[in-house]
């Protein structure tokens, strides 16, 4: 799953020869068979190393290794013992493979495979089972990472995770097959790639088939989006355990996993208007990289200061904020949050035209700590939205800091391109009750971002409590940490361990209640305590998961008992089979022992420690591009340049003025517009209205974009009590060669 794999004495690739994956989508939790064909094909015995990137919440549960027609599965130990057994093997000249999660960042796996003979076939088939991500236009998300881009490690840390980088062609193939099963039918499914026509198995088109299409060439993560009819509602899953695990053990008993999804009643759906807003911006020299591959693509500085400037403009009068930029260092423009007015706006404004991706490496953890020791204001919740192209070596220690602030703010995330890190986004979000957000390929930033301020501006749900009800004779475990906030459009699991016997009941009831804008909200689910068909043990693998990752973070914390706490944790991974920072999956082939002449050679991969020394992956693009504009092919214009023109003239009141440079964004000169103002309304009114008349009227495709800076001009032209604009509604359409109705403006 890497790009270029085992590297030899001349660096020349040991040639990984093909990835086979299959993905089984059962709604919203996938399973993954992921197999990796090597070869050595120098002429001596090698032993090597390589790193996996894998979904960040990914739970590794079966790792094995064919030779031949001999295949050797691993088993789940002490991290410790496993390493022992692994250089015991592979000292006496045996086959043996060792897979190990990273102890800094859990989406990175190290993959040890000693003694593969000369001219030696290996196949190494890994399966994990993961949940997909909600995205904002109500699909899953499910990603394969193909590339594992460098870790920017922090001065002093002793964080080395081994790295790659590959920018030539791909020299192995690609099959990818995808199955999706689901109770709701199946509306489309798209991605980021080619796929042939997605099959329908059933008439109710309740399963799927699709194959990635062949030709890939697997130079960036593939990402698949899956659509249901009806989605997101309610549901439980029951997973029966498995007979012969010790008794009172999480694999034992029946496993429950509760989605939520809850849906706010449409009077609630107010937006807030007080709140302090900071963001975070990522300055390393990586992101001077192109957003896409295509004609007319931004650099991801630009399009960051696009965003910027949207974000700016949408903001609600009277609300807080701030901006930081970081890279190896980081600062901010205001010493602290300011209140949001037209003289601090434009301050801020100028400085984002000035900001360039000049700071260095990615170290994130700094900032972060600054801007918590700040102080909140009183009555305005603190969003933080982090916005970030890289990926860092102290991932955990990032969300251990998140997640010690989770009472005092919510946190928005948004990876850009495909450097980002799973496990840095989506966990930021989580421990932040935020928002995670990736813009990858051909993606625009503008879009995504203004999803998330929605969110943003949403009141949160709080006071959330859980309640069971159960027959007599079963209670239980939750193994979820508490969830404290959700939103419209954010789902929460929860898994539990159900234990007893029923003595005559069939079915449990879960109660959710939580106060929206302090209104008191009760959600029911009723469920069959009969186990589910057909979901193997990825119920019991992802609970285990759960319990260990908030084990981990425990740990972390310094919380008293620490070594009873990493034997549970080692327990649980044993039993459940699933990888954790203190365990490892351990192979060895006993029929294997050879002569070994000399010591092995070991390959590794290289590292490449500083962000801004690596080659940009999209460095050949750029130059290409150059040569193509220099041979007078230019790139053609962004097709929202002047939109955002026309959000850059708003006043932070949400008005414009009635002058040269709105009536240049309209094509026509500032006396057209003067002399075709009713005489009942001021210019600045006038100059709003038809502001919002060209933004209905022409650009209604991009709603999601400017549909906050809208409401504050419908908002600022209700202020100034003018009476009925019926006319000069009618006025601006002829002006403009618009069809709007008043209604539609909102004023």
């Amino acid at each position: 799953m890497m790009n270029c794999g085992l590297l030899s004495e001349k660096n020349v690739p040991v040639p990984l020869k093909s990835i086979s994956v299959e993905v089984l989508v059962q709604d919203h939790v996938a399973t993954v068979f992921s197999t990796l064909q090597y070869v050595n094909e120098e002429e001596r015995p090698l032993e090597a190393l390589f790193v996996l990137p894998l979904p960040a919440d990914a739970a590794v549960c079966h790792f094995s290794a064919k030779i031949g027609e001999q295949e050797i599965v691993a088993e789940v130990q002490d991290r410790e013992t496993a390493r022992d057994q692994y250089d015991d093997a592979v000292s006496s000249g045996q086959q043996a493979f060792l897979l190990e999660e990273s102890a800094e960042s859990p989406d990175v796996f190290r993959l040890s495979v000693g003694c593969l003979s000369a001219g030696q076939n290996a196949a190494v088939t890994i399966i994990y089972v993961t949940e997909l991500a909600v995205q904002a236009d109500h699909s899953l998300r499910f990603c394969l990472p193909a590339v594992l881009n460098p870790r920017y490690t922090p001065a002093g840390s002793a964080a080395g995770i081994v790295s790659e980088i590959s920018s030539g062609a791909v020299p192995y193939t690609l099959t990818l097959s995808v199955y999706v099963s689901s109770p709701k039918p199946i509306s489309k499914l798209e991605s980021n790639c080619t796929l042939d026509p997605l099959v329908f198995l059933h008439s109710d088109h309740t399963q799927a088939t699709v194959d990635l299409s062949p030709g890939h060439m697997f130079d960036k993560d593939i990402e698949l989006f899956v659509y249901y009819q009806d989605t997101h509602q309610p549901s439980a899953i029951v997973e029966a355990g498995v007979t012969t695990a010790p008794p009172g053990s999480l694999m034992r008993d029946p496993v429950v996993m509760i989605s939520l999804y809850p849906e706010f009643p449409e009077e609630v759906e107010s937006l807030a208007t007080q709140g302090e807003f900071v963001f975070v911006i990522d300055r390393s020299g990586s992101m001077d990289c192109m957003m896409n591959h295509g004609r007319g693509a931004q650099k991801r500085i630009e399009s960051a200061k696009d965003t910027l400037l949207l974000l700016l403009k949408s903001l609600p009068v009277g609300c807080y904020f701030n901006i930081y930029g970081f890279g190896s260092d980081f600062e901010s423009f205001f010493t602290q949050s300011v209140e949001y007015n037209q003289d601090t706006m434009d301050q801020a404004l100028k400085r984002v035209k000035e900001m360039r991706a000049d700071m260095g490496g990615t170290e994130i953890l700094q900032p972060l700590k600054h801007i918590y020791s700040q102080p909140c204001y009183p009555d305005h919740p603190r969003q933080l939205f982090v916005f970030t192209d890289g990926e860092v070596g102290n991932t955990k220690a990032v969300l251990d800091l998140v997640k010690s602030h989770a009472h005092s703010h919510r946190c928005f995330s948004f990876g850009i391109g495909e450097g980002a890190s799973a496990a840095l986004i989506t966990g930021m979000a989580r421990e932040g009750s935020g928002h995670a957000q990736f813009i990858t390929d051909s993606d625009r930033m503008q879009p995504k971002v203004m999803q998330s301020l929605r969110f943003a501006l949403q009141p949160a749900l709080v006071n959330i409590s859980v309640d069971w009800i159960l027959p007599d004779g079963v209670t239980v475990d939750t193994l979820s940490p508490p969830i404290s906030v959700l939103f419209q459009g954010q789902r929460a699991l929860i898994y539990a361990q159900l234990k007893g016997e029923s003595s005559g009941g069939s079915e449990g009831t879960v109660t959710v209640k939580y106060s929206l804008k302090d209104q008191p909200v009760t959600n029911q689910l009723h469920f069959c305590l009969k186990p589910t068909e057909e979901t193997g043990l990825s119920i019991h693998q992802l609970a285990a998961r759960t319990l260990i990752r908030s084990l981990e973070q425990e740990e972390r914390s310094g919380a008293a008992g620490v070594e009873g706490i990493r034997s549970r944790m080692v327990e649980l991974s044993v039993q459940a089979g699933v990888s954790s920072v203190h365990t490892a999956f351990i192979a060895v082939n006993k029929d294997s022992r050879q002569t070994v002449k000399g010591p092995l050679l070991q390959r590794r991969v290289p590292t490449y420690a500083e962000d801004h020394q690596r080659p940009c992956s999209c460095y050949r693009k750029k130059q290409s591009l150059a040569v193509a504009e220099a041979e007078g092919d230019s790139a053609p214009e962004p097709p929202n340049e002047i939109l955002l023109q026309l959000v850059s003239l708003q006043k932070a009141s949400g008005c414009w003025d009635l002058d040269a440079t709105l009536a240049d964004v309209f094509g026509k000169t500032e006396d057209e517009l003067t002399n075709q103002k009713p005489a009942q309304v001021d210019g600045s009114v006038w100059a709003t209205l038809l502001a919002l008349i060209w933004l209905y009227g022409c650009k209604i495709e991009q709603q999601v974009e400017w549909q906050f800076v809208a409401m504050k001009a419908a908002s600022w032209i209700g202020s100034q009590k003018v009476g009925d604009l019926s006319q000069c509604v009618c006025a601006g359409n002829v002006l403009l060669g618009c069809q709007v109705t008043k209604e539609t403006l909102g004023i």
